[in-house]
């Protein structure tokens, strides 16, 4: 970064010298984007790529990170490469906002990846692996954001961490293309799908028509109610998924794919820990083992069949709650 620029990054970040400073938020709750069919178009929106990872929030301090959860929760222990890199950038304090993830060879996000990576022993992988992805800056030393314009926020998320920055915490880079034409792009590239944002927007939490997501393959989350053993001891045949409907549980089918057989293995001593006589769904099926509906599996899936089950889903992996995985919700 140049004097002239780092000097500006300063003057505009902060607050009149009459003016206190802001208070640090001890969380913000996430934006989230609303899921559409079809890129918007014209020149009030921006895109980037949609990450499949965790999404997170870094608040760094003088002598203290905190990498917290969509839904709450400090997983600093967790991502300890993000937390000792975030007060090597320039601010004293800030709120970044952004997605971590694992890249495979292609440079795709993986969400499975990330999972593996999390669950691995530190010793037996590289935690620089796991990177983070800002695309929001939420508070910047002593100044609250949040009211500022998206243009403005990205201004100053970019002259703390450049386009093409190396290291574990990384920009998300705005793409100069039309919605529909960088869509096509992306599914062409085996992305997940691409981002729109509101420039003129600040920030608001929940989520708001002001970002939108579009995805090349649907991927959301779902109870697990139940699962059919494999013909291979110890694994799992089949995933019983369900979704919600007012309030009440609802199959929408079982999944068989998207798992090794260790993973498989792992899985299945998670569902027998939890079985149950009592079932969340209404299902007859031989050779069904039922489970108490405490865990979310992503799925990914092409489409809906025309009687409410999903059409070749495959399994992703296990939401945790602290993640705060939104259940899909049934509109009939």
């Amino acid at each position: 970064m140049t004097k002239t620029a780092a000097k500006s990054r300063r003057a505009s970040s902060k607050q009149p010298p009459s003016a206190p400073p802001d208070p640090m938020p001890e969380r913000v709750d996430p934006c989230l984007a609303t899921l559409v069919d079809r890129p918007p178009a014209g020149r009030d929106w921006v895109f980037e790529v949609k990450w499949d990872g965790y999404r997170l929030a870094v608040h760094v301090e003088p002598g203290c990170v905190r990498v917290i959860t969509r839904g709450g929760y400090d997983w600093t222990d967790r991502f300890p490469s993000i937390a000792a890199e975030a007060p090597l950038l320039e601010p004293k304090t800030a709120i970044l906002d952004g997605e971590a993830v694992v890249l495979d060879d292609k440079g795709r996000s993986d969400f499975g990846m990330l999972q593996r990576a999390l669950g691995r022993k530190p010793s037996l992988h590289d935690p620089r692996e796991i990177l983070f992805f800002a695309f929001d800056l939420l508070y910047l030393d002593g100044r609250d954001l949040r009211r500022l314009p998206l243009s403005e926020r990205r201004r100053l998320l970019e002259s703390i961490i450049v386009a093409g920055r190396a290291g574990v915490i990384r920009l998300s880079e705005e793409v100069e293309a039309s919605g529909e034409e960088f869509f096509r792009i992306a599914c062409e590239h085996g992305l997940e799908g691409i981002v729109a944002k509101r420039r003129d927007i600040p920030y608001h939490s929940g989520r708001r028509p002001d970002w939108q997501k579009i995805k090349c393959v649907r991927s959301d989350s779902f109870v697990i109610v139940g699962f059919e053993p494999s013909t291979v001891p110890g694994a799992i045949g089949r995933l019983l998924l369900a979704a919600r409907r007012r309030g009440e549980l609802v199959y929408v089918g079982g999944c068989g794919t998207g798992w090794t057989y260790a993973a498989s293995a792992k899985l299945r001593e998670l569902l027998e820990a939890i079985r149950t006589d009592s079932p969340a769904v209404s299902l007859k099926r031989k050779a069904v083992v039922f489970v108490e509906p405490v865990l979310i599996a992503e799925a990914e899936y092409r489409a809906w069949t025309q009687d409410g089950k999903l059409r070749h889903p495959s399994f992703k992996g296990i939401r945790e709650r602290a993640d705060d995985a939104t259940v899909f919700e049934l509109n009939s």
